[in-house]
């Protein structure tokens, strides 16, 4: 795993934190309730989920690469990676 797509994931998530509603949207989607989510976080699944919620929504995608200052291709090529898809890669 890409120590970057890890750090991605985890400044990702911060982000998502920040909006109660789209916490909650985050927590039902995945079904990772907040205490599997911490417990979780060093896992690829876990973080290849985050990066996939974002993915999912292009308007929070595109928010969430203004707000950490990255491209939103590369929000998606991390998920791709994290999720165990190689064929895509920055």
């Amino acid at each position: 795993m890409h120590d970057a797509d890890e750090a991605l994931a985890l400044n990702a998530l911060g982000w998502i934190l920040t909006d109660e509603p789209r916490a909650e949207r985050l927590v039902a989607l995945t079904g990772l309730a907040p205490e599997t989510l911490r417990e979780s976080l060093g896992e690829r699944t876990t973080l290849a989920a985050i990066l996939s919620f974002l993915t999912a929504h292009e308007a929070d995608l595109v928010a969430c690469a203004v707000g950490l200052d990255i491209k939103p291709e590369d929000i998606a090529a991390a998920a791709h990676r994290l999720s165990g898809d190689e064929r895509i890669d920055t």
